[in-house]
């Protein structure tokens, strides 16, 4: 009998994998894949609607595509800068700081949206929301230092689907 130990790191690293294996899918068929998520393969609960971000690497100048879980609150999109409760910030959001507009597809459709991050009263009912949308945000507020940051985008105009 073997003695295997699964370390974060291994656990960490199929969880990329299957968030990878994701994102191409939704790439490569135009949306009509990926949409819907089950976030069971990852450890979590739930089939999740997610969405695909563009932005350009606030360093490297490359165009980077991320899947992201999103609700929809008044015709505009949440997206969470989570990393999972990590205590940095994921690279996305700062990427999407340096930027004044991005693209988003949200499975067949795309656009160009600004963004902005909710403050005060509207933050807690933004939270209060996404909690419902995807319950562990709740525990990720618990166990990092940072100030977890919410985003609102809202489209400004449809553009073609992001392409691999």
């Amino acid at each position: 009998m073997t003695n295997e130990r699964v370390t974060m790191r291994d656990v960490e690293r199929r969880q990329l994998g299957v968030i990878d294996e994701h994102t191409r899918a939704y790439l490569e068929s135009g949306g009509r894949e990926g949409h819907i998520f089950d976030s069971t393969s990852v450890g979590g609960h739930s089939f999740l609607t997610t969405m695909l971000l563009e932005t350009v690497g606030r360093k490297s100048g490359q165009r980077r595509i991320t899947a992201l879980n999103y609700g929809d609150i008044g015709g505009e999109v949440v997206i969470v800068a989570s990393k999972g409760g990590a205590d940095i910030h994921p690279a996305w959001f700062l990427n999407l700081r340096e930027m004044d507009e991005v693209t988003i597809q949200i499975a067949t459709e795309a656009f160009r949206a600004r963004w902005r991050e909710p403050e005060g009263d509207e933050r807690e009912r933004v939270w209060a929301f996404i909690d419902d949308v995807f319950p562990p945000y709740a525990n990720y507020r618990k166990i990092t230092e940072r100030r977890i940051p919410l985003i609102m985008l809202r489209p400004v105009a449809r553009t073609d689907i992001l392409r691999p």
